[in-house]
């Protein structure tokens, strides 16, 4: 039985309504039994099996935001698409709340497509999956066990087990900082357990400091901003359990990217701080069927929500490509 979740039926996301696609709020829930809340677009007055894709990201973001963007212009090119929010956050279920973790998140891509698979009008050979920011890694990661996904899109990615491992930039990349971290952070858990309630890592830093790094700004503008702020968005507002860090220590999303037989799209900015996750991760990609799309001037956050910037039009042609 799925748990009940209590969604909203308004219009309440952070950019308009496309009035080329009918949209629907779904649940569907992955196999540790938690239910999760999506949004479905889908082409006006289409007939017969679609081509469907599954979106989530960024890392802290919700449904309303970036994905559900991407999801309907993506429904407005003639795919059947769902923008979900990852278990333990938004409008999706799990408990505790705010919680990531490497192994359930991806799960939930899965657990996307095993909703897909069954839908009247979509053609199980023919689903993908988009994932951005850091679900970009975990959409990585879905690909490499899910032969079920025909084709993956990773816009701005980030490996977030890289980089709580090693740092921005690699700067904290050795066993000494590695331990340090674990041992604040198994503080953290006792401090937790001893209160009864999980401390929030906060979200995107407010005020913004003067002295911010670029990439912080780049932050700011997009989810403390009337451009990206939501509500239920953690970036938004107190950000993920600072516990949520732990896994994404010791378990390395990309281990067998390798291995991944289908079709990968990695789209990035070629100024975008992260940037470096993109070009790494496809070096360790094979196959003619992969592909690096760097976008000259764009920065990090241009891949959120720019509609001058986001390449719907290859997107969508890459899908059609591979999904046949």
């Amino acid at each position: 039985m799925e748990e009940r979740l209590i969604l909203t039926e308004e219009w309440d996301k952070v950019f308009p309504e496309s009035k080329k696609v009918d949209h629907r709020k779904v649940t569907f829930h992955n196999r540790y039994g938690i239910t999760l809340a999506a949004d479905l677009y889908a082409p006006q007055n289409a007939a017969g099996k679609l081509q469907a894709i599954a979106v989530s990201g960024p890392f802290g973001a919700v449904k309303e935001q970036s994905s559900g963007l991407y999801a309907q212009a993506m429904a407005e090119r003639g795919f059947l698409t769902i923008a979900f929010d990852p278990s333990f956050t938004g409008e999706s279920g799990g408990s505790p709340r705010y919680v990531a973790s490497p192994d359930i998140n991806t799960e939930d891509f899965s657990a996307a497509v095993d909703f897909l698979s069954v839908q009247d009008n979509v053609d199980p050979e023919r689903i993908g999956i988009i994932g951005i920011c850091g679900w970009g890694g975990m959409a990585l990661n879905a690909a490499a066990n899910d032969t079920r996904i025909k084709a993956t899109i990773a816009s701005t990615m980030y490996d977030m087990t890289r980089v709580n491992a090693k740092g921005y930039f690699d700067t904290e990349d050795s066993e000494e900082a590695r331990y340090e971290k674990r041992k604040a952070l198994n503080a953290q858990r006792t401090a937790d357990y001893n209160s009864g309630t999980y401390a929030r890592a906060g979200g995107v830093v407010d005020p913004l400091p003067e002295d911010a790094p670029f990439f912080v700004k780049d932050y700011y503008d997009y989810y403390k901003t009337s451009r990206g702020y939501h509500a239920r968005s953690l970036n938004s507002n107190d950000g993920w359990n600072v516990t949520s860090a732990l896994p994404f220590l010791n378990m390395p999303l990309l281990q067998y990217s390798h291995e991944i037989r289908s079709a990968v799209l990695l789209i990035h900015g070629e100024k975008a701080h992260s940037c470096y996750f993109s070009r790494d991760a496809f070096e360790k990609l094979a196959g003619d069927n992969k592909e690096l799309f760097i976008i000259p001037g764009a920065v990090h956050t241009d891949l959120y929500d720019r509609l001058d910037v986001i390449p719907f039009d290859k997107m969508a042609a890459f899908f059609r490509q591979y999904m046949g």
